[in-house]
């Protein structure tokens, strides 16, 4: 069974993050840029929280808030669940499916190493599938 270690190792290890103090707006602007659904919320190199498309809709959208004026800390969920480099991706997959969550920050010594998505772990579960496939099929055919 894949990592997460494997998983950062082939996506790379690169964390976009936003400051609390951004606005709601900025950090939207900063997700369409970069076609993610998530950013960490960081001060210096703390993790605060994250803020999603989700919350992003629920908390700004539905409320008819401002996104030019409200901040990202007013937004973001505080209570971050994170997986380490050593967490095998169907544990991550459990506690995705359990806390109705769609992306994890990966940390290590207190520092986000890295990001990934429930769709990362999509896509590592079905590679896991396909090799096995062609295994049986290789030991079936001799």
């Amino acid at each position: 069974m894949k990592l997460v270690k494997h998983l950062l190792d082939n996506k790379g290890r690169h964390v976009i993050s936003v400051a609390p103090d951004s606005s709601v707006l900025d950090a939207i602007k900063i997700m369409a840029d970069k076609a993610i659904g998530s950013l960490v919320v960081m001060q210096d190199d703390k993790l605060l929280g994250i803020m999603s498309e989700r919350d992003y809709a629920r908390k700004v959208i539905i409320k008819g808030r401002s996104s030019e004026s409200t901040h990202v800390s007013e937004i973001m969920t505080p209570d971050v669940f994170t997986a380490s480099s050593s967490h095998t991706v169907n544990e991550c997959m459990n506690l995705m499916t359990e806390k109705k969550i769609r992306h994890l920050p990966v940390v290590e010594d207190n520092q986000v190493i890295g990001m990934i998505s429930i769709g990362d772990l999509v896509e590592a579960i079905i590679s896991d599938q396909q090799e096995e496939i062609e295994q049986l099929e290789h030991y079936i055919s001799g």
